[in-house]
């Protein structure tokens, strides 16, 4: 699963293929679309939850109230089902997904005018990043390369090479987990990568108000 991005988004995978999977784009409504797409993929594959043996989740980079909601679900299956929980790169997941071969990057939307990005040599293989940066900033520096995603779309003039797909499907995610885990790889801790500090921050110089 993956709440990162505006795509809230969820697989079933068997170890060799995608059996299911779901993915709803809205930024506002990860916490409430986020169940039903669980409830909705385990029942398309015709599976229990309890079936499950290992949970990957994206953790990021991106927005903390979104991330969040996919790390804690992570973890609280985990821990009922007595299971795994491996973290992965979402930025990963949107190269593998893509598919590309040779040098080029994947640029999320960060929100504030910023994009979270990283640089990868093949689908498999990440040789910078995370970071979150402007797309000024970034654009001699990833000038002539492909870049992946809806930081690339959002930004066409500081990445006109700009290719999809522009949100992650957890498919992607889980197959790319998959093959790593095969090889006996270790994944990530399921911590959030959040780049920077929360948007919503307690506000500076306000007035506390306590009772007589």
């Amino acid at each position: 699963m993956d709440t990162a991005t505006p795509a809230v988004t969820i697989a079933l995978h068997d170890g060799t293929r995608v059996v299911a999977e779901s993915v709803q784009v809205d930024a506002r409504r990860h916490g409430e679309l986020l169940l039903p797409a669980v409830d909705r993929v385990l029942a398309d594959a015709g599976v229990k939850l309890d079936a499950v043996t290992d949970v990957v989740v994206g953790v990021g980079p991106g927005p903390y109230t979104g991330l969040r909601v996919g790390l804690v679900t992570a973890a609280t299956f985990g821990s009922a089902l007595s299971v795994p929980v491996h973290g992965l790169c979402t930025l990963d997941g949107l190269a593998y997904a893509a598919g590309l071969e040779g040098p080029f990057a994947v640029a999320t939307d960060a929100r504030r005018k910023e994009v979270y990005w990283a640089r990868y040599e093949d689908a498999r293989t990440r040789t910078e990043g995370p970071s979150v940066d402007r797309p000024a900033d970034l654009a001699d520096r990833l000038a002539g390369l492909p870049v992946v995603g809806a930081g690339a779309v959002l930004y066409p003039e500081a990445f006109p090479d700009a290719r999809g797909p522009e949100h992650l499907a957890a498919g992607a995610l889980a197959g790319l987990a998959a093959e790593r885990l095969a090889a006996g790889e270790e994944l990530l801790s399921p911590q959030p990568l959040y780049l920077r500090r929360p948007d919503a921050q307690v506000p500076k110089n306000y007035k506390v108000v306590t009772p007589k």
